[in-house]
């Protein structure tokens, strides 16, 4: 594989850990928290139930893995940003977060740092973003 097509495919992986998945083993099939995946498939996941387990994968074992949430498109988000605050966001994907102005911060949730007017109108883009996504949906 080419470097950049590496990368790409190490980034999509990233994007689905820590969240909710279903995997399709020989053994079988699990539903929990993706904790890990390497390149390779191996991976780990985490099952709550009276307690909590994690299991780690080879991935001779793994036939498929299944995306049993939503992702939040926070690029898509850090563009209609940009909009309205023209070179003033960076799209930080390491942490999940948006930084806007280097003092609002603004992840999946909404805003979660940063107060006044521009938080405010941070805050109204994030809602109407969030409200585009729903309508697209119905």
């Amino acid at each position: 594989m080419s470097s950049l097509v590496e990368k790409k495919y190490i980034e999509e992986l990233s994007s689905i850990v820590g969240k909710r998945v279903r995997v399709d083993t020989e053994e079988g099939e699990v539903e929990g928290t993706l904790i890990a995946v390497d390149p390779l498939l191996n991976l780990i996941i985490e099952i709550k139930a009276e307690t909590t387990i994690r299991i780690v994968y080879s991935s001779k074992v793994v036939k498929k893995i299944t995306l049993l949430e939503e992702l939040f498109d926070l690029k898509g988000l850090a563009d209609r940003l940009n909009k309205v605050f023209p070179n003033m966001v960076k799209l930080r994907e390491d942490i999940g977060a948006i930084i806007v102005m280097d003092k609002i911060k603004v992840t999946k949730s909404g805003v979660v740092e940063g107060t006044g007017p521009s938080a405010e109108k941070v805050k109204q883009v994030y809602d109407a973003y969030l409200q585009e996504l729903k309508s697209k949906k119905e």
